[in-house]
């Protein structure tokens, strides 16, 4: 029989885990930060967003400056594990 593959480790290791019995992806970056969403593609912006949304919950990142007249898009909150 073979080995068990062990799980990669690194700094740019990204996963996105499948809760059974439900229709929640959990999204895990290398930095340690996690988020819960039922959309894979929502989770992939997060993951390759970083560190934009990576932060602690009770760390509130400083908002970015934008040009006269450009929207900025709010920072997404880390959903605890």
């Amino acid at each position: 029989m073979t080995e068990p593959a062990h799980m990669l480790t690194g700094d740019r290791i990204y996963r996105i885990h499948w809760m059974p019995g439900t229709d929640t992806l959990r999204g895990i970056c290398h930095c340690g930060a996690e988020r819960v969403a039922e959309e894979p593609v929502e989770l992939w912006e997060w993951l390759l967003a970083h560190p934009y949304g990576h932060q602690s919950p009770e760390v509130v990142p400083p908002a970015p400056h934008a040009a006269a007249g450009t929207p900025v898009s709010p920072a997404r909150s880390v959903v605890p594990a």
